[in-house]
């Protein structure tokens, strides 16, 4: 009897699924941003935590890109750390918004206690993303708005 008593004292309630998105750059604070998304009453689904940053690169890229895509399609939201946004990240936002799925924009830092969110107005995008897509900073934050 006591056993089953603990059991129905376990918290079930369903809570909402974040994927949470960052440049590589940011990849240390992997763990503040999980306790920041925990603390905000949801799960993170973080994929340094998951694999580790690209297995140290015995899986494929484009392999690892295709499971954050399918992660994406299965979380409810996708948050994302880091005011300074990456090409990986910018296809992120864009799939998320295609797919209807709520974005937020977080600050990035090694302390949850340090991460705030931003206005989208507040965001860069790191060189690589002006030379890969050929964009101007006004098409890319057009891009990402919603």
């Amino acid at each position: 009897m006591m056993e089953q008593n603990m059991l129905s004292e376990k918290p079930i309630a369903q809570l909402p699924v974040i994927f949470t998105a960052q440049s590589k750059l940011h990849f240390y604070c992997r763990d503040a941003i999980c306790e920041f998304v925990f603390n905000q009453g949801a799960v993170p689904v973080n994929p340094f935590r998951l694999y580790e940053y690209f297995l140290g690169d015995r899986v494929d890229r484009d392999r690892i890109r295709q499971a954050n895509n399918n992660l994406i399609r299965k979380c409810d939201e996708l948050w994302v750390f880091g005011e300074m946004i990456a090409d990986g990240v910018l296809f992120e936002i864009v799939y998320a918004n295609s797919l209807n799925k709520p974005v937020r924009f977080f600050s990035v830092g090694s302390r949850a206690a340090r991460i705030t969110e931003v206005r989208i107005e507040n965001l860069e995008f790191e060189p690589e993303v002006y030379s890969s897509t050929g964009q101007k900073r006004k098409e890319l934050m057009e891009r990402i708005s919603t």
